[in-house]
């Protein structure tokens, strides 16, 4: 079925057999698209700077400002560079630029010696007996928001927003085991101010060393003096509430001020802890929040998928159980497929390389974009279509190295059990308690700018079941 036909049809009569969803994308950029205007485009909508060759080749080569730039969709090339030599690719300039001002040095973008010591003091934190700790922190803040929802029966909700405050109060529940609501209004006024004027990343950004600041650089280190005063104001909070005398940990705040380094005993120091805060404030909000709005809005449209989800809730016995729970699961896999949050990994070559038949040289940067490798043409069965039994126990195995909404390797997300815990425990008690659909048919398009956010927040409207 068509983009085109799914957005004239009524939405509750969307013939199912006629074939699966193929949500709206947008379109492939033409083959003649020069570099210049591709990078300006970088800024405003990576996803639509890529041709049709990106979804077929298996190595796309490009050349910019003297310095060559590989897309891999291989899983043998992306394992190199991920695993077998990862040591060998850094972040980008542009990437550290844009970064930088919100996480610090916080784990996602540190390197060499400081990413080790983060690593390996915060693990102990998102295991997944630490993690299961922390549920009844996502469960009592899913039954508040449904609990609220259900005043809006009937009437046009944006639920991208409900999705933004249910995410950001369990991250300030399970970070500090408060509710956000005191400073859930400045977080998200952060979080705005910096993807509006300062994430999208400028030619200067990338172009430059990271050493010679851009005029955009200037407005970000300002913004980083306001933003890691309120984190501080944040822990001096939880701190003042204190905690009793060998109770054990409630929160991740109280995980993470406990971590030592198990190789050398190294606890984090304030400003090492309060990075660290706002890497998982702000990646597992922000990123969590989008991938429930894109499954929400898939169901939307795929009514009959939709029911299947509710069915499977109503026979849960456990719903803080992700495992009793395998199609809502394979809902949200198949979610981060279509619109992996992270769409693309920049990396930079400290030295030379080979990967596959290509002499790769210090300073070439490699691209691997979970968008292209998920919708990969060599790669995937109907690679735009929503099919959520790709994922289903029993299906066929995937290739290692052609999913990763987590990335892989030894930088793959620390949170990503958390991430997955959180949103299908979330989709099931949303789901199961209405029926979701769109107020208006007009197409949501994914824009690719730091992550795989929508073009615009469309309203729905829900109904008990």
């Amino acid at each position: 079925m068509s983009t085109a036909e799914i957005h004239y049809l009524p939405q509750a009569r969307v013939p199912h057999s006629r074939g699966p969803l193929i949500p709206p994308m947008p379109p492939r950029a033409p083959d003649s698209m020069g570099t210049l205007r591709r990078v300006l485009m970088m800024g405003q909508n990576a996803i639509s700077t890529w041709s049709q060759r990106a979804y077929e080749d298996e190595i796309v080569r490009g050349r910019f400002l003297g310095s060559s730039s590989y897309i891999l969709n291989t899983p043998e090339t992306i394992k190199h560079v991920l695993v077998d030599n990862w040591e060998n690719y850094t972040r980008t300039a542009g990437a550290i630029r844009v970064l930088q001002p919100v996480l610090g040095d916080g784990l996602l973008i540190a390197e060499g010696k400081a990413w080790k010591h983060q690593r390996r003091t915060l693990a102990p934190a998102f295991t997944p007996r630490a993690v299961s700790g922390l549920v009844p922190h996502m469960v009592a803040v899913t039954d508040e928001t449904v609990a609220r929802l259900r005043q809006q029966c009937g009437q046009p909700v944006d639920l991208r927003e409900v999705m933004q405050r249910m995410t950001l109060d369990i991250a300030g529940r399970t970070m500090f085991s408060f509710e956000m609501g005191r400073h859930g209004a400045t977080l998200r006024d952060f979080v705005y101010e910096y993807g509006m004027r300062l994430a999208s990343p400028h030619l200067l950004d990338i172009v430059l060393p990271v050493s010679w600041p851009t005029p955009r650089d200037f407005a970000r280190r300002r913004f980083r003096r306001r933003w890691t005063d309120f984190i501080g104001m944040l822990m001096a909070e939880r701190r003042a509430a204190g905690k009793l005398e060998d109770a054990p940990p409630r929160d991740l705040f109280d995980l993470m001020g406990a971590a030592r380094d198990p190789e050398t005993g190294a606890a984090f120091t304030d400003a090492q802890l309060a990075d660290e805060v706002a890497t998982m404030i702000l990646a597992g909000h922000e990123t969590t929040a989008t991938a429930l709005f894109w499954a929400l809005y898939l169901i939307a449209l795929d009514p009959t998928n939709q029911d299947r989800l509710a069915q499977e809730v109503r026979a849960a016995a456990d719903l803080g159980s992700p495992e009793q729970l395998p199609f809502t699961r394979a809902v949200i896999d198949e979610t981060l497929r279509l619109y992996p949050p992270a769409f693309l990994i920049a990396r930079a070559a400290s030295g030379p390389d080979r990967i596959a038949s290509f002499s790769v040289k210090r300073g070439d940067v490699v691209l691997i974009s979970p968008w292209l490798l998920h919708r990969h043409e060599k790669l995937w069965d109907a690679p735009n279509a929503f099919k959520p039994e790709r994922f289903m126990p029993g299906a066929p195995p995937l290739e290692r190295f052609a999913y990763l909404p987590f990335g892989a390797g030894a930088r793959v997300c620390i949170g990503a059990h958390f991430a997955l815990v959180e949103a299908v425990l979330a989709l099931a008690r949303l789901v199961g308690a209405f029926r979701i659909e769109l107020v208006d048919r007009a197409p949501v398009m994914p824009v690719g700018v730091v992550t795989t956010q929508p073009d615009r927040s469309p309203l729905f409207r829900i109904t008990p079941r």
